[in-house]
């Protein structure tokens, strides 16, 4: 999971219009150098987040990856009586979150400890992880009637360790931008984590470290290597592959604990031996980049009706974990038909409408205050931030008092 707020950087603006007078004609005086003035100007005078044109591939890609998000916590409660459901449900868990962690570590390539950034990043990372984390123990002890159930920062609950991770995993941006092999060295780190039982559960640590490397893949990656992904050779190629996946995941259902597809144990914790965590997390890593690029392969670059959603896709991820727990404790997922063929797909298609119903601007802008915060009280005025916004308002004057000038 990307922030899922993030822009692209590096795309064209969308063109401006041709100068115009008052009245619609263009003007009688619109050499190019004056035109081109007249852009610059026109650019300089939007706000930070308008004229960025947005890449729809990753807007759909974010929002498809949260779709099978929600689709697979649906098959939680049912996928014991299935091993064909067990089967997708270890292939959509091999790549699901591995695509929205590259994506998430793509859009951080910019990240630097400039106070606005980090600005951003506790009011868009760490305030919801403290909201939420606080909300789904509340939402348990009373919807389970759980009195029991603790409220730990510590200890992330259900969906919220994805927040701890990616806050993590930027505040070291840095650190992987400056070292000479970063994804050699994310790996290493991965493979030492499933050895070390001693981890524990504080921070979910064992997640953030077993994942770092698709976040690191995500910070070396350029918009080529997407594009290569996205021909139509690999497209074709994906249909076997997806194919040869689930076959191997029915194949391998008796024989495989699920567990490892979560990266949140050690080999030790998953009764295997110690050299084992090793073994499977380079397969493992090696089998999520194979999936995860024919996933991106058939994801569509234009403009499709979801596209505008995947600027709201941590909505769907926090808020849709609500619905999941709240049907199992309330035994949704207990009617005998649900257990079969039809109700399984009747329930995948239902977390996915669910699942997309939170992303939407409506719900957006119910739950801003708690995904994305102004809190502007709380942080002291940015002095350089300050400085650039003078520099560009005095460029704004002098543009002006230049075409006054011309005219």
């Amino acid at each position: 999971m990307f922030h899922a707020a993030s822009r692209p950087h590096g795309h064209n603006r969308a063109p401006l219009p041709p100068a115009q007078s008052s009245d619609g004609v263009p003007g009688p005086r619109s050499p190019q150098k004056q035109q081109d003035q007249k852009n610059q100007k026109n650019q300089q005078s939007r706000s930070p987040g308008q004229g960025k044109q947005r890449d729809a591939f990753f807007d759909n890609a974010k929002y498809l990856a949260i779709v099978l998000v929600a689709v697979g916590h649906s098959w939680e409660p049912l996928k014991d009586d299935s091993r064909i459901l067990e089967a997708a449900y270890q292939v959509v868990y091999a790549f699901h979150m591995p695509a929205f962690i590259i994506i998430s570590g793509f859009f951080s390539r910019s990240f630097d400890m400039r106070a606005d950034r980090l600005q951003r990043l506790i009011t868009g990372v760490a305030v919801p992880y403290i909201l939420f984390e606080t909300a789904y123990p509340l939402f348990k002890r009373f919807a389970d009637d759980a009195p029991d159930q603790d409220i730990s920062l510590l200890d992330p609950w259900y969906l919220t360790w994805f927040l701890v991770a990616l806050f993590i995993w930027r505040l070291t941006t840095p650190i992987w931008k400056l070292v000479r092999w970063p994804l050699p060295l994310a790996l290493a780190i991965a493979m030492l984590a499933s050895v070390s039982s001693s981890i524990g559960d504080d921070l979910d640590l064992q997640r953030v470290l077993q994942f770092l490397p698709f976040f690191v893949l995500g910070l070396c990656m350029k918009p080529e290597h997407f594009r290569l992904v996205r021909r139509r050779s690999v497209r074709i190629v994906a249909v076997p592959v997806f194919a040869a996946a689930l076959a191997f995941s029915w194949w391998s259902v008796p024989r495989m604990n699920t567990g490892w597809f979560y990266h949140r144990d050690s080999a030790q914790e998953l009764g295997a031996p110690w050299w084992t965590g090793p073994v499977m997390v380079l397969a493992l890593f090696g089998c999520s980049l194979l999936l995860t690029a024919c996933f991106f392969s058939w994801v569509p670059g234009r403009n499709m009706w979801f596209t505008a959603l995947g600027a709201g896709t941590l909505y769907g991820y926090l808020l849709h974990g609500f619905l999941v727990k709240g049907g199992d404790y309330a035994g949704w997922f207990d009617a005998a038909w649900l257990h079969r063929p039809l109700g399984e797909i009747f329930v995948s298609v239902l977390a996915a409408a669910v699942v997309t119903l939170l992303c939407t601007a409506p719900v957006r802008r119910v739950f801003r205050f708690a995904m994305e915060p102004k809190m502007a009280w709380a942080f002291k005025p940015d002095a350089a931030e300050s400085a650039r916004r003078r520099e560009q308002h005095e460029k704004r004057e002098k543009n002006d008092a230049r075409e006054k000038v011309s005219a």
